[in-house]
This record gives C-alpha cells, structure tokens and sequence, in this order.
C-alpha cells in the first residue's frame, strides 16, 4: 500500500520495536517524518538509525512529565504532529485467575496500556485540535474484544483502549481530527517469537493449540499490523473515524469457539 504522507509528522509509541518499528518504516516510507519514542533510549536510537530522517526521543507513557516533555519537543522541533500511533504496551508472566492477579502487575499494566493511551492522546490532541487537524491510531488487541481467562489486567486494559478510542472519535471529529483503532490478533515481534518459536521446544504445544483456533492456520507479522495502521493514516481515509480493525486472521470472527 502506498499513500501520500508527505510533509506530514508521525510520532509512533514503543517504536523500539516489533508492531512500533514496523509502523514507523511504513510511515517514513510513505513520506512522513517520524519521531520513534519509547521507555528504552538506547533501543530508540537503534531504531531511529534504521530509519532516515528520523528522530529518537526516550518516553515513558505512563508518566505524564515524559509526556509533556515529549510533545513539547515534538512542537518545538517540527511546529506540528499529524499522525499519533499509541502502540506503546506491555504484559504480563502472570497467567493467574483475579484472586490471585498481584495488585502490582495489575498497576503496572493499566498504567502502560491504558493511562498511557490517555496521556500520550491527551497530550497530542491538544496541539493537533490547535492545527485542526490530526490523526490518532490506538493500538488495542483482541483481548480488547474478547475476554481471555488469566489476563485479567491486560484485557481490561485493551477494552478500555477500544472504548477510549470510541470516546475520543466522538468528541474530536468536529475539529478535524479521525481517532481509530487497530487490534492486533497474535502478532511475531521480538517479545512472541520465545513463545511460538522457543529454542528447547518448550512451547510447542501450547503455541500450537493457538495457532489451531485462527482460521488463517498462522500468526501476523508486523508488517501486517503495520499495513492496517497504514490504512488509517492515509489522506483518502479521512471520514473514517471511531472504528476498530481487527487484524487476526479470522478469530474474532468465530474461530476462538471452533472447538467448544
């Protein structure tokens, strides 16, 4: 796919890597100027260097200092930010029922996946509702639209993004601004690839009874993620607003409940 995004400014969220790498590429080679943020600095750097023309600032998204800091310096550098990608996003090890779920993943989860959407589209909104202009893609999950047993904090995190989405579509689209979101199916990024590709075999099994439930018989790349992303950003898409797209090879349409 490629779209006109030039002279546009692009900040992507936890672009370090993975779903955020990936977006970033798409965006810079469809024209835009990126700004890569994420929490690990040496890690944005990197990433930055992979991509011309773009620029590396470390940000925590659950802290609403950084956060200013950062859309301040995207004003200051660039007088401007059109495209918004929230990708930013973290789990958990923990795969226990909700009496069980400690009190401190659960703060640490909604405060990346959840507060941090808020904050980094708090903070940008402001400045693209001064432009009247603006793009905002969240990046949820499909466990933001079915629930999932033992991931209490994340998929209460990802609903949460998807209504925020709804919310923010709502309440900005009269001032020239589109709010959408993607929700990824299982995606391979460099966090996943130990789980469906360990190197004892370990997961095997397990990555395979999930690999079973999508109708597609395989996980996403990237790449993929970033194509829906993509789609969002580009000039044509600009009456859509306040809307979900899942990319997860079917699952969310059925194939979750093939075998119950």
């Amino acid at each position: 796919m490629k779209v006109d995004l030039s002279n546009r400014i692009a900040l992507v969220t936890g672009a370090a890597g993975g779903i955020g790498h990936a977006a970033a590429r798409a965006l810079a080679d469809n024209g835009a100027q990126v700004v890569i943020s994420d929490i690990d600095a040496t890690a944005a750097r990197s990433a930055a260097a992979d991509i011309p023309g773009s620029l590396a600032i470390r940000m925590d998204v659950s802290s609403e200092r950084e956060v200013a800091e950062c859309i301040d310096r995207v004003k200051k550098e660039f007088g401007r930010l059109d495209i918004l990608i929230n990708n930013a996003g973290v789990n958990t090890k923990y795969r226990v029922t909700v009496d069980q779920f400690p009190i401190e993943e659960w703060d640490r989860i909604i405060g990346v996946d959840l507060r941090g959407v808020f904050l980094v589209s708090r903070a940008a909104s402001a400045l693209m509702v001064a432009q009247r202009s603006g793009r905002i893609i969240n990046i949820a999950s499909v466990a933001g639209l079915v629930p999932l047993r033992l991931q209490c904090a994340y998929t209460t995190a990802k609903s949460g993004v998807v209504n925020l989405t709804r919310t923010m579509a709502i309440e900005l689209a009269a001032m020239g601004l589109t709010v959408n979101c993607v929700a990824p199916g299982s995606t391979l990024t460099g966090m996943t690839e130990p789980v469906f590709y360990s190197k004892d075999g370990s997961m095997a099994e397990q990555a395979q009874r999930l690999i079973d439930h999508i109708p597609a018989g395989r996980i996403a790349t990237s790449e993929e993620v970033a194509h829906a992303i993509l789609f969002f950003c580009a000039p044509q898409s600009a009456y859509i607003t306040g809307q979900v797209l899942c990319v997860d090879g079917g699952w969310t349409a059925g194939g979750y409940l093939r075998d119950f």
